[in-house]
């Protein structure tokens, strides 16, 4: 779309909570973005162009949606707050009569019936539930080609991290076996209402191939879980229940690794490694 949309100032979002008698909760992660410029450098990381279809989770009153939708991009927004899902069409029609707008009432970790050639996702991600929702999205659609969501700060550093850093931890490994992740820079708390207590960042992943099957990314999570649930030990101790006390140092080091290291040293493809070992016993 040639036109730039309107977008929602902090007067028009309190005005549109009003509207339906809604009250941000810290439960919903509901802080939204009043900045235009905000949503519209959000918009331009994720590089979202009129030929693709965007999946945008918690679009709340509607903010970040506007600026998806005036790119010409076809939007499928999943949103948990019936009052909300119901309020968004005619918002969006408001200020983008031509925009291309689905809204999907649903708990995004529960859904798993959405378009297959949804190929990025773009979202304000309440702070809580972040993790689990971007893992189960990225599990259940594999046309998922980019991710550009803004977070808490520490979710989207442990997202991005990597082996021996202080943020590594399991949902690094995890969330790498679908793609490569980035940050890609800070958001003022300034920019939203209510002001969150905690800071913000935007993160971004490109996918690429996943290193196995689905039963082979079943073993590497539950070796993942394993070796992080108690970070201080060697892995042969953290990994002795599941892989089984008589045998993980002789598994590990079949995988190349050393049963001495913790798991906090280990990149995905160890991990992958391993989990090849564990499924050919």
């Amino acid at each position: 779309m040639a036109d730039k949309a309107r977008l929602l100032g902090a007067s028009e979002l309190r005005a549109l909570a009003v509207e339906i008698g809604m009250v941000p909760t810290k439960k919903l992660g509901q802080n939204f973005v009043h900045d235009a410029n905000t949503i519209r450098r959000i918009v331009s990381l994720a590089h979202v162009t009129a030929s693709e279809h965007v999946l945008e989770v918690g679009p709340g009153l509607g903010s970040l949606t506007l600026g998806l939708v005036e790119t010409g991009a076809m939007v499928t927004a999943v949103e948990i707050d019936p009052r909300l899902a119901t309020l968004l069409p005619r918002t969006v029609a408001a200020h983008v009569p031509e925009a291309r707008l689905n809204v999907v009432c649903a708990d995004a970790l529960a859904i798993v019936d959405l378009p297959a050639d949804i190929s990025v996702v773009v979202a304000n991600l309440p702070y809580n539930t972040s993790v689990p929702i971007v893992l189960h999205l990225l599990r259940s659609l594999s046309s998922i080609e980019r991710v550009m969501v803004m977070v808490q700060a520490e979710v989207a550093q442990r997202l991005a991290a990597t082996p021996g850093s202080k943020a590594y931890g399991g949902p690094s490994v995890k969330a790498a076996w679908f793609g490569q992740w980035s940050v890609a820079g800070p958001v003022s708390r300034q920019v939203f209402w209510p002001i969150p207590n905690v800071d913000s960042l935007l993160v971004g992943m490109i996918a690429r191939p996943n290193p196995g099957d689905e039963a082979l990314r079943k073993i590497v999570w539950d070796l993942v879980d394993h070796a992080f649930a108690t970070r201080r030990k060697m892995a042969r101790g953290a990994l002795a229940q599941y892989v089984g006390n008589e045998r993980v140092s002789h598994v590990i080091t079949e995988a190349g690794l050393n049963p001495e290291d913790r798991g906090e040293q280990w990149n995905l493809d160890d991990f992958v490694a391993l989990a090849k070992v564990v499924a050919s016993l």
